[in-house]
């Protein structure tokens, strides 16, 4: 079975058995714009989050430890991703307040598989690029945040201000771990905000290397 024909979670799995050891150390060199995501979280006191794609948990630890008051709560459709994020979030002290599970990004139920339907903030980072339905990702974060709630998502753009032979190489290397920046994420967002009557705000972010989004419940 290659990783066209596998699962979802058996090729996450496949994909992160051994890199999820380092992925950490390696991935903070270039998954820019992920801790100005967690610090414009904002959340309010008491409040809850929800990470779609939460890997490691090296997120949530983070974002648990900026907004002590509140309640985390994070999936990812790969078990052995979750296995270390288990282990990451007690050796942090913080299984307590972070809540994970085994679900696929696509048709979560968010009811089921922690008891509360929606969430203060939801984000997603640099999991989109990593997930073949993508577009079936976003109306289920959208209908999962709560009234004056908000999404923000953060991934790879199309380094379109960058040289064109760093592009070239990124993305080729990209697509060794089946990662495919998305080009028209911009578009789809507009469309799930307008059926979901969101506001939404897109930036490009280093010269277009990271596409930045918040997507806000009135």
């Amino acid at each position: 079975m290659n990783a066209d024909t596998a699962s979802p979670a058996a090729s996450m799995d496949r994909i992160y058995r051994y890199q999820r050891y380092f992925y950490d150390a390696t991935r903070k060199y270039f998954l820019l714009g992920r801790d100005r995501l967690l610090t414009d979280l904002d959340v309010p006191e008491g409040g809850t989050i929800l990470e779609i794609g939460c890997g490691t948990g090296r997120n949530l630890i983070h974002a648990a430890k900026r907004y002590p008051a509140a309640k985390l709560f994070g999936l990812d459709v790969s078990r052995v991703m979750l296995e270390t994020a288990e282990r990451s979030v007690a050796r942090a002290g913080l299984a307590d307040r972070i809540t994970l599970r085994e679900a696929d990004a696509t048709h979560f139920d968010a009811e089921q598989l922690f008891s509360i339907s929606h969430f203060d903030r939801v984000f997603i980072s640099y999991a989109i690029s990593m997930i073949p339905v993508w577009r079936d990702v976003l109306p289920r974060a959208a209908d999962a945040i709560a009234p004056r709630g908000a999404i923000l998502i953060v991934d790879f753009g199309q380094q379109e201000d960058l040289p064109a032979a760093f592009r070239s190489v990124l993305f080729a290397w990209l697509s060794r771990f089946h990662v495919t920046p998305r080009a028209d994420l911009e578009a789809e967002l507009c469309k799930v905000a307008t059926a979901s009557e969101l506001d939404l705000a897109f930036t490009r972010l280093y010269r277009g290397y990271a596409n930045y989004a918040v997507l806000r419940r009135p």
